[in-house]
């Protein structure tokens, strides 16, 4: 098992000490400058859509409103994250981590408001309900059926086994800590627990977590800002050395800024979700009149889950005083610190807490892996199979030890997260076009703006469905470039154009074809065709 850690850590060092942090970053920082701060300059709005109801559904239908789609994935983001992820963060990467959490929350918003309402512009209509989220942008968006295949076993293997092994983990810990209870009967429980709500299904994981994620949010936020202004006048100097530990000199001599940095992001991330291609799964499921208005509403929830609940944890450790040289970790320096702050009554108060916020989790979790599954096969024995293995790792989390749960946790998130990025980046010019649509919509005196295919002819080939002669071009692994990108006026050409381009690279497809597109695409890229 020690072999096996070793292993995993050492390709999550290389993933998130490089290729990650740019990543994420650079598509932060795109998205925030290319929306024209969005995530800040639309606050209000985000305030006023998350009370949307939903449209009326028609006779069968059985579609979420925009505050339950907000609830089932802020129930997924507020979990271990928040209480084990922040102290995990805080007691390796030092004070300076909770910096590094804000801004990638802040500016990675960007990236939660392109990937939710690229989910609403390629949803598709479901049984029941809407379907939707990465992997059907990266089919009926990009055309690359592969991709999407990759993505959904991605996050069905992150969240279904890998996050929900990290939440278990987490709520026995704590159950132990505070109670002394035995894991393994913990572990049973929660599996049985789990078992039960899955088999519901996404209406029963909306209305319980509606319920729940709100109550537990608010009591959690309502501790920690007592704490807070009981210690209200060394709130300054725990700001100061927040920022100080992300770039002081000290810091810096000892090598430890990017380990802040590295922590930082990392919990971060896993925290709030923003760019990794989760919360687009539920988003996806609401019904709105623009999509651009859940793209708003998951903007809020990186909000409520890193600015607010990550926060008030941070500052619950950082005022205690409790020992950050690593010999209390994860969910235990949480509960250690509490009970400084208010006796035995806080650690029981974080296990009960954690509880909630992680079982919470697991239920938005799976939901997430369901979703991706139903868009691999629509097998339903392949589904029961999923569910009954969900189960099996929730209670694998409770026999693991800490270090190898959070391991398999972040090496897949960076997979997962990888694929996403790179999707989201080549479809962002469709969310920018959704986002001035709604506010031209609103500037007009609009309330409550409406998209309107038909409105935006710039979308129209993408949007809607393939018929049986385009949805050839599907059923051949795709490349990184085509007949249609290498075209000096391929703006210009219809839908029925480009389809023919890439039927036509079917048929002709061959070694020096391959090489003549390589090297015509390097040709375009000079002459900036298509700009």
């Amino acid at each position: 098992m020690e072999i096996l850690n070793n292993w995993i850590s050492g390709i999550n060092d290389l993933l998130w000490s490089y290729v990650l942090i740019i990543m994420l970053l650079g598509c932060a920082f795109r998205f925030t400058f290319k929306t024209r701060f969005v995530q800040f300059r639309m606050f209000r709005e985000m305030i006023r859509v998350l009370g949307d109801s939903a449209n009326k559904a028609h006779e069968g239908e059985k579609h979420i409103s925009s505050f339950q789609a907000f609830a089932v994935s802020l129930a997924s983001r507020v979990g271990t994250g928040n209480l084990a992820g922040v102290a995990t963060a805080i007691a390796v990467g030092g004070p300076g981590a909770v910096f590094w959490m804000w801004i990638i929350a802040l500016l990675g918003s960007a990236s939660a408001f392109v990937e939710s309402t690229l989910a609403q512009l390629y949803k598709r209509k479901g049984k029941e309900s809407f379907i939707g989220g990465p992997a059907y942008y990266m089919r009926y968006g990009l055309g690359l059926n592969w991709m999407g295949i990759l993505f959904a076993i991605l996050i069905s293997v992150t969240f279904g086994f890998a996050f929900n092994s990290v939440q278990s983990n987490t709520i026995c810990a704590a159950m132990q800590g505070s109670f002394g209870f035995d894991p393994r009967i913990v572990g049973a429980v929660l599996t049985v627990l789990t078992l039960a709500i899955i088999f519901g299904g996404i209406q029963r994981i909306a209305k319980v977590s509606s319920v729940i994620v709100p109550v537990m949010a608010l009591g959690y936020v309502a501790l920690a800002s007592g704490i807070v202004l009981f210690n209200i006048t060394e709130l300054p100097a725990v700001i100061k050395l927040i920022v100080s530990s992300a770039f002081g000199w000290e810091q810096a001599a000892g090598g430890t800024i990017g380990a802040a940095l590295m922590q930082g992001i990392k919990r971060g991330l896993f925290s709030n979700e923003a760019g990794m291609g989760s919360a687009p799964n539920v988003a996806a499921t609401a019904s709105v009149t623009h999509p651009v208005k859940q793209g708003l509403i998951q903007t809020l929830g990186v909000f409520t889950d890193t600015l607010l609940i990550c926060t008030c944890t941070a500052f619950i450790i950082l005022f205690s005083g409790a020992p950050l040289d690593g010999s209390v970790n994860g969910v235990q320096l949480t509960q250690h610190a509490l009970t400084l702050e208010v006796g035995k009554a806080g650690g029981i108060f974080v296990a009960v807490a954690i509880f909630l916020f992680a079982f919470s989790s697991i239920i938005g979790n799976y939901y997430y892996g369901e979703a991706n599954i139903r868009f691999i096969t629509p097998k339903k024995s392949v589904l029961y199979i999923y569910r009954l293995a969900v189960g099996g790792m929730v209670m694998f989390g409770a026999l693991a030890s800490l270090e190898l749960a959070w391991s398999l946790a972040d090496i897949t998130m960076a997979f997962m997260t990888i694929c996403n990025l790179f999707a989201i980046s080549l479809l962002s010019k469709q969310a920018f076009l959704l986002l001035h649509d709604y506010i031209a919509q609103k500037r007009s005196g609009i309330k409550s703006p409406v998209f309107d295919k038909n409105k935006l002819p710039e979308l129209n080939r993408e949007v809607e469905l393939y018929n049986d002669y385009q949805r050839q071009r599907l059923y051949v692994t795709p490349g990184l470039s085509c007949y249609w990108q290498i075209a000096p006026h391929r703006n210009e050409m219809s839908f029925d154009e480009w389809v023919a381009l890439d039927l036509k690279y079917i048929q002709e497809r061959s070694f020096w074809v391959d090489w003549k597109i390589i090297f015509l695409t390097v040709r375009a890229m000079f002459m900036k065709y298509g700009e």
